[in-house]
């Protein structure tokens, strides 16, 4: 009933005009989503590098339905790139294929994907590709490969909440292809992906130890000090230098961790959204676990 309820909510037009200039819409965008424009992102990117914290941009978009969207969601993300290299930052960049094209064509994709890893490899940053429900795996999975061989500059993302995700990673990781591992927040049935939260726990604990041991440049997407604690334990009992992995949590949530791994000596990128698609972008992800839902609000009063 809630997930039909957001979806019905994310394509009301006159909802959307008033939460876009809703003073209570601001303080929770201001908290998690960078503004609507792209030098807005470049502005966090850059006072998060003065903290010491990195970033990856993400232009809010998805499920694009014509190649002129597609085509211009491509053109963002190089626009972004070319802002990371004016400004001399560190940052990387963060897409959905369905973005570029997936729902349209696999090799429409693939081009449009390959021009900014281009791009990306031009000036020294990484194209990291964002996985989507359990149906694009494979899909996604095929592109990451091909590109990975012809030009490097990618990271794949893998969720910890699949059944399939620990030959994925091996096989990735036996490739060099640097992956970074989440739990998953996609609604998936019990026939593909773990139903408990105490079994994603568990997978993500066992996912983490292999991608510390086999894994070139991973990174940890987790706001779980549980899951934190796994892998620096792991970590320091094998001896793997904080120089060779990272974390990686999202913009606004869980600042004390935040601060805690950067005083630590870790290496830590934010994830930082921007865009005028926030709005449906925000009540799809709510949409697709509700449970979110209360985690939100409760990071809206953390520090």
């Amino acid at each position: 009933m809630l997930r039909e309820t957001f979806l019905f909510l994310s394509r009301r037009r006159a909802l959307r005009r008033w939460m876009e200039t809703s003073p209570l819409a601001a303080r929770l965008t201001r908290r998690f989503i960078a503004g609507q424009r792209l030098e807005d992102g470049i502005a966090v990117a850059r006072r998060l590098y003065s903290e010491n914290i990195l970033a990856t941009l993400d232009h809010l978009g998805e499920n694009v339905t014509s190649p002129d969207e597609a085509l211009a969601a491509r053109a963002c993300i190089e626009q972004a790139l070319d802002a990371i290299a004016a400004a001399a930052l560190p940052a990387t960049v963060s897409i959905k294929l369905t973005q570029f094209g997936l729902d349209i064509s696999d090799s429409f994709c693939r081009t449009n994907v390959e021009a900014v890893q281009h791009k990306a490899k031009t000036i020294g940053s990484r194209v990291e590709i964002d996985m989507e429900s359990s149906e694009y795996v494979d899909r996604t999975l095929r592109i990451v490969e091909d590109l990975h061989s012809a030009n490097g500059s990618l990271r794949a993302v893998l969720q910890a909440y699949l059944y399939r995700t620990h030959d994925d990673l091996r096989r990735l990781a036996a490739r060099r292809i640097p992956i970074r591992l989440c739990k998953g927040a996609y609604n998936e049935p019990p026939s593909v992906a773990w139903p408990r939260k105490s079994d994603v726990n568990a997978s993500y604990a066992r996912l983490a130890r292999i991608l510390l041991d086999e894994g070139d440049d991973p990174a940890f997407a987790t706001h779980d000090p549980r899951m934190i604690d796994v892998v620096l334990e792991h970590a320091a009992r094998h001896g793997r230098s904080p120089a060779t992995f990272e974390f990686q949590m999202l913009y606004g949530v869980r600042r004390d961790l935040q601060a805690m791994l950067v005083s630590g000596g870790f290496r830590l990128r934010l994830y930082v959204p921007y865009g005028d698609a926030w709005y449906p972008y925000f009540m799809r992800r709510l949409a697709e676990r509700p449970a979110n839902v209360l985690f939100i609000l409760k990071n809206l009063f953390r520090r």
